[in-house]
């Protein structure tokens, strides 16, 4: 009964942040959804910018304590590890539904694009930033990533495969093309508001708080590995080429740098 529940439970945290995710991408937008990011009533700017930088403080706060190694050890005492993935999947998802719901619109414009094909162009080039980051879970393990194959595991009474350390694909040219991908989608819009600037430029700068840490823990988990991928491969910007092959151990596994992954 218990991996019974463990597995509907990370189920349904995966159902829970999927459409999530998805209504993330018209909120950032402007598209479909009923509530985007330039939607709604303005209020006063303190008010606007007070109750939004807390928003995403909130969420960086959930998003960067809950991926700390030190936190995990301390919090599988209380809930079963093969959720854990799945507890810290549902809770992001959530503060980030409080996000969409109370964000308070800055309206007021900073560029419009008025030229159509250009700004087709610039809205393209934000859901190309949204497919980088979704085929970047994939290359990697994207039920891992969210949890889904932690209960898997658990309900067919498998043990977790242990990270090991791989570059598929666009890792080979940078080493967290997740965030690259959030950065494309952020910035490129075709009229940025302040509401729209504020969201952006906080949740870069946490992107790259997040990946500090993240490294931190990178080397920590894999050693050297990851000390000469580091070395071998831009952070964001792919502006360096690989010099020769990748090092052994940087071609076989299941977990690589970069990205969520390795919280």
């Amino acid at each position: 009964m218990t991996r019974i529940f463990a597995l509907l439970y990370g189920l349904a945290s995966y159902l829970v942040f999927f459409p999530t995710i998805l209504y993330a991408i018209g909120f950032v937008d402007g598209m479909v959804v009923p509530k985007d990011i330039n939607a709604g009533t303005p209020v006063p700017w303190p008010e606007a910018v007070v109750v939004n930088l807390v928003l995403m403080s909130l969420f960086a706060i959930q998003h960067s304590v809950m991926a700390r190694k030190s936190f995990k050890q301390w919090w599988t005492q209380y809930v079963s590890p093969s959720i854990e993935r799945s507890t810290y999947v549902l809770l992001a998802s959530l503060v980030l539904l409080l996000l969409f719901w109370q964000w308070r619109p800055m309206p007021a414009v900073i560029w419009q694009i008025g030229n159509p094909p250009i700004a087709m162009a610039v809205t393209a080039l934000s859901l190309l930033g949204w497919v980088i980051v979704f085929t970047s879970t994939f290359l990697i393990n994207h039920f891992e990533l969210f949890g889904v194959q932690q209960v898997i595991d658990n309900f067919a009474g498998r043990d977790a495969a242990a990270p090991r350390f791989r570059t598929p694909f666009y890792y080979n040219f940078v080493r967290h093309p997740i965030y690259l991908g959030f950065i494309i989608a952020f910035w490129a819009t075709p009229m940025m508001t302040v509401g729209h600037l504020l969201f952006a430029a906080v949740t870069t700068a946490y992107i790259f708080v997040g990946i500090f840490l993240e490294e931190r823990d990178l080397v920590d988990l894999f050693g050297d590995d990851y000390r000469r991928y580091r070395d071998r491969v831009a952070m964001i910007l792919p502006w360096r080429r690989a010099v020769g092959p990748a090092r052994p151990g940087l071609d076989s596994g299941d977990r690589p740098a970069g990205g969520m992954q390795a919280r």
